[in-house]
């Protein structure tokens, strides 16, 4: 059995013997990252080599990448495959497509070659290396045709990448601890939703009930105590051997948005519970209590409210909520109540802010910067304050073909040169962005010049007073637009919610635990929203984010992470956790 020792202190002709087969024909790779040794883990081993192939001519990755076969190809057929690609293939079922899928196959292979000029590379044991089914690798074949060659490449190595780092777990025999179990567990919740076609869990639907128990479950499995409460949290509390020891929470949200992925704040629950059921399994306590937290709602499906189930922890539960309605009429009390909850109970939930020692939130990125950056885990600066409006434009409406250019009030002409407006002012140096992600013309006819037009604003920074100039000059800029076109304006102020910047000394130790994993340390700003900005209010916070691949999508099916991305993710908890005092 090979190990990293053994790797680490052979001579280089016998490193590079040992991964001929990670990289497709390719062991020149291996040769250029012996010199780069010794490695501290098998993640340094994979960043090396990785590196490598960053730094190598473009000519060099492209005959990397046109080392690899087609999928079900010619070479397939004719049992000319290297055997690390036959066994990859073979785990798909590709060896057994139906002659319409050898056929779908083979014009799929034409196109792609055609369009890019190397062959389709796909990591076909998936996320978790157990293998796609022939539909997925059809799916997401047709799917990636429609990328540019630049975007294509930079895919393509990625999945050279990921093919190579389970080859590195087969030929190592890695045995992960927390990354399949995070993944099954995943997978499970994912089975339960609203819906039979797609993964939608809103708060207090009998499918949101049943993930909030099988969590529940879990986290006693793992050795917790572990309840749920009031407003729907699922708790699991891993003692300290002090009962007067403070305590360090974690956890996220365990709802989801319609139509979702399965990794958007579940994994930062999921996580957690794998550390625990490790850390009892070894008769191993902290010095500190540790809290896991199953946030009930974070994302406002159904009452169009988020922050839910933080807020009630935080002691900032607004109890008018409860009063609120879904589409069908009921009421957030009375959804409460027909789970078995007790409305009136939400105010005792709260934390005494001098008990804890602070909040740490694993979450996936839910952008791409990780995935450009070839990195499996990234330290979190701050949560980004977010402004939202609701924008209605009012002009005439009158006929396409008799009214002049010059004498028209087009409400989607002035929405058009606002979208134009977010996108110049948000597009200057910084962490500024901003969307104008609904538009609408109401009623609008082929031959009707419009007459009103509805837009969202949403525009978000890392740092408020960056954040709130660029409202100002962007709502001043809309009424300069509007002034000079002949169109009224009604806005209404939908979300004001002040960035959440991270605690330097948490920061600090998921920093270091990310160096001692042998990976190096990368701060991102999250644009996104998370529950650590609602906890932010009591204690300081820290946020984890992983990689998410299908170019960083979520909030969709497409959703994905990796199963060693998410073993990484737990080592570096498992060391921030042993680094608290």
């Amino acid at each position: 059995m090979t190990t990293l020792s053994d790797l680490n202190t052979c001579e280089p002709g016998v490193f590079v013997e040992a991964l001929r087969g990670i990289y497709e024909h390719s062991s020149w790779i291996a040769g250029r990252a012996a010199g780069l040794r010794p490695f501290a883990s098998l993640a340094a081993l994979k960043q090396a080599l990785q590196a490598t192939v960053t730094q190598a001519t473009q000519d060099e990755r492209l005959a990397l990448l046109r080392a690899h076969p087609e999928l079900a190809g010619k070479a397939a057929i004719a049992g000319e495959l290297t055997a690390e690609s036959s066994g990859e293939q073979a785990a798909s079922g590709l060896n057994r497509c139906s002659p319409e899928e050898y056929a779908l196959l083979h014009d799929l292979n034409a196109r792609y070659n055609e369009k890019f000029g190397f062959p389709f590379i796909l990591a076909v044991k998936g996320p978790t290396g157990r293998g796609l089914t022939r539909a997925a690798i059809i799916a997401t074949f047709g799917r990636r045709l429609q990328n540019t060659r630049a975007d294509e490449m930079r895919e393509a190595l990625r999945q050279v990448h990921r093919i190579a780092e389970i080859r590195l777990n087969e030929l190592l025999t890695v045995q992960h601890r927390f990354g399949p179990q995070v993944m099954d567990w995943a997978e499970t919740l994912g089975g339960i939703s609203d819906s039979a076609d797609n993964l939608t869990c809103a708060y207090m639907t009998p499918a949101h009930r049943r993930a909030a128990n099988q969590l529940r479950d879990w986290m006693r499995e793992a050795g917790m105590d572990a309840h749920i409460d009031a407003a729907g949290n699922v708790v699991g509390r891993y003692a300290a051997t002090r009962p007067d020891a403070r305590t360090l929470m974690t956890g996220s949200h365990y709802d989801t948005v319609r139509n979702g992925g399965k990794y958007d704040g579940r994994l930062g629950i999921l996580l957690p519970i794998a550390l625990v059921r490790h850390l009892n399994g070894r008769g191993e306590r902290l010095p500190f209590h540790l809290e896991v937290v199953g946030f009930a709602e974070e994302e406002g499906v159904r009452f169009r409210s988020t922050f839910l189930g933080s807020s009630a922890i935080t002691g900032r539960f607004d109890p008018a909520l409860l009063e609120q309605q879904d589409s069908d009429g009921l009421s957030m009390r009375t959804a409460l109540h027909a789970a078995g909850h007790d409305p009136a109970q939400i105010g005792a939930l709260a934390r005494d802010p001098a008990s804890l020692l602070g909040f740490v939130e694993v979450h996936i990125e839910q952008g791409p910067v990780l995935l450009e950056r070839g990195l499996p885990v990234g330290v979190v600066t701050a949560i980004a304050g977010s402004s939202r409006y609701l924008v209605e434009l009012t002009g005439v409406a009158s006929h396409a073909g008799t009214t002049p250019m010059g004498m028209r009030r087009d409400a989607a002409a002035a929405a058009a040169e606002i979208v134009l407006l977010v996108e110049g002012r948000c597009s200057r140096r910084g962490s500024l962005v901003g969307t104008v992600g609904q538009l609408e013309v109401p009623g609008g006819s082929v031959n009707v010049i419009p007459g009103q037009c509805r837009l969202s604003l949403d525009i978000r920074a890392a740092g408020d007073a960056e954040r709130l100039a660029a409202v100002d000059d962007i709502l001043a800029g809309i009424s300069a637009i509007c002034a000079r076109r002949g169109i009224q304006e009604k806005l209404w102020k939908l979300v004001e919610a002040n960035a959440a910047p991270c605690a330097p000394r948490l920061m600090d130790r998921l920093g270091t635990a990310i160096e001692a994993a042998g990976l190096p340390r990368f701060d991102l700003l999250s644009g996104a929203g998370h529950d650590a900005m609602e906890m932010a209010a009591i204690t300081d916070v820290a946020m984890l984010f992983t990689r998410c691949g299908n170019g960083g999508i979520s909030h969709n099916p497409l959703e994905t992470m990796t199963a060693d991305d998410a073993e990484v993710a737990g080592e570096v908890l498992l060391g921030f956790l042993r680094s608290l005092e």
